[in-house]
């Protein structure tokens, strides 16, 4: 595994554990105090945001991934491209592309920007 996965894997397990547990602040906290994030609705800005839109998920909501690309942009800075299937209890599966930068903030990394937008392609 490269050092960008290793990097995006510990963060995006937390994130996948928060949103399993329905823990929308401890999600929150893993991003950015002025992170940009798009979820499948109008984009946010900060934790608040954050915190609101997974408040506002379902609980059982389940979300696994896999890493399509990643890149190191800089010593401080990571790009990940991931497949998400956000799976729920009542209904069919949501599957989409996740697009995610994580910079270093001290000795953890933080998300700064997230967007995710439905797909209807199988996985590569």
């Amino acid at each position: 595994m490269k050092d960008e996965e290793k990097i995006l894997q510990g963060v995006l397990d937390r994130w996948k554990a928060g949103i399993e547990a329905h823990q929308p602040e401890e999600v929150a906290a893993l991003f950015t105090e002025d992170a940009i994030f798009q979820g499948l609705r109008p984009y946010s800005v900060g934790r608040s945001g954050v915190t609101e839109y997974y408040d506002s998920q379902p609980h059982g909501l389940t979300a696994p991934f896999s890493f399509q690309e990643t890149r190191r942009l800089s010593d401080d800075v990571v790009l990940g491209y991931v497949s998400v299937e956000f799976g729920f209890t009542d209904r069919e599966p949501i599957p989409t592309n996740l697009t995610v930068v994580a910079v270093r903030d001290g000795d953890e990394w933080r998300l700064a920007h997230y967007h995710v937008s439905r797909t209807s392609e199988t996985h590569h």
